[in-house]
């Protein structure tokens, strides 16, 4: 890398500035509190601080690996393989990825980030070359580079679905949902019956994208009754292809199961029945489903609940009993605010990122050749506005 001059400490902020932030987003990406303005913010910060490394040369390199030699967490992996996949450079690609290898299996998904923030022209050189190489983190990534591209893998992709790597086969299997693959519809069946949690559910996402929602549901039931932390996944997209009264059937019978109770409280504002407030409120008194419940309130208004007061951390307003790191509901207040308009009127519209691709999902799921819309895709307003 080109030697340019530089001042070290502001290029060392570079480095831990973008990893705060693309943690930052990575968190709420997919979260009801920020909209597509309010990402884009952090997409402006974010890549003024990728570029300030970029343009520092030698020096900015060097910090990225400072930065992930000090912390090594998914943040500072993401500034090592953004700062090298930018300057192009072969050598140090190799260094990001051999050094993100000895962070285990989660490194993947920082790399991926790094990928998706890379221009096409930059990676062109690599992808094929790593589709058709013997290490799985690079046929992982040239999976990603293609998803975040929007680049359809064509023949190549029925030798992936079948990879020898459970990561490789769950990306080619999001890709065949993505692209409406049905040709490759024959490995996504097979794959509802995979040995790992993680790739029958992304099976099943494909599934349901490719029009055969009713063959993927035994496997997302059984998702929903053995795998706690993929549950939530699991609910929505059997929600999301269960529609009307049968889908209100189906999430009751899980909310009547203490061990599904809180994540089924959580899926009720799916249903986008209003019908369901009265009881939610009740809900938002109970400790343990307070969180859940303010959750379903989100999904049930295209509000901008951060503007009201609706939602607080103070013990004092919620009592001894309701904790958590994210603000709760104030259920005295929430009926309040109910009673009064029925929620919702005399506010402007606000569409988290959340809704945006529960509504991409919606969309693609109903139309048979509708490929899913890239709802990351945000507005970059300038960080000072």
């Amino acid at each position: 890398m080109q030697r340019i001059a530089s001042i070290a400490p502001l290029v060392a902020q570079h480095a831990g500035d973008a990893a705060f932030l693309w943690s930052r987003r990575r968190r709420e990406i997919d979260r009801p509190f920020l909209d597509e303005t309010d990402i884009g913010r952090i997409d402006q910060r974010l890549e003024a601080n990728i570029e300030g490394l970029a343009a520092a040369g030698e020096s900015g390199w060097q910090a990225a690996r400072a930065q992930f030699t000090d912390f090594a967490e998914l943040g500072e992996i993401f500034v090592l393989g953004v700062t090298a996949l930018r300057s192009g450079e072969s050598e140090a690609i190799e260094i990001a990825l051999s050094a993100s290898k000895e962070t285990g299996a989660f490194a993947v998904g920082s790399l991926s980030g790094a990928v998706a923030r890379t221009p096409r022209d930059l990676l062109k050189p690599f992808v094929a070359e790593w589709l058709a190489g013997r290490d799985p983190l690079r046929r992982s990534l040239g999976l990603a580079a293609l998803q975040h591209h929007g680049i359809d893998p064509g023949a190549r992709l029925a030798n992936l679905l079948v990879d020898a790597d459970p990561e490789v086969r769950r990306r080619a299997l999001r890709l065949a949902g993505t692209f409406k693959r049905r040709d490759q519809l024959t490995p996504v069946i097979a794959a509802l019956d995979a040995d790992l949690a993680r790739e029958r559910l992304t099976a099943a996402f494909a599934a349901c994208l490719l029009g055969e929602a009713r063959s993927a549901h035994p496997a997302l039931d059984q998702i929903v009754a053995n795998q706690q932390d993929l549950a939530a996944h699991a609910i929505e997209l059997r929600l999301l292809t269960t529609p009307g009264r049968a889908g209100k059937q189906w999430l009751q019978s899980r909310l009547d199961q203490p061990a599904l109770r809180i994540v089924a409280t959580r899926a009720i504002g799916l249903l986008g029945d209003h019908a369901a407030m009265p009881w939610l409120i009740e809900r938002m008194r109970e400790p343990e489903l307070a969180e859940a419940a303010g959750l379903a309130l989100r999904d049930l208004f295209e509000v901008d609940f951060n503007d009201l007061a609706l939602f607080t951390l103070d013990p004092a307003l919620l009592g001894p009993d309701f904790t958590g790191d994210e603000p709760l509901p104030i259920a005295d207040k929430v009926a309040a605010w109910w009673d009064e308009g029925r929620g919702g009127r005399g506010y402007g519209t606000f569409r988290s990122m959340r809704r945006l691709r529960l509504d991409a999902l919606r969309a693609t799921l109903a139309e048979p050749d509708a490929t899913l819309a890239d709802w990351r895709r945000t507005r970059c307003y300038p960080a000072w506005m």
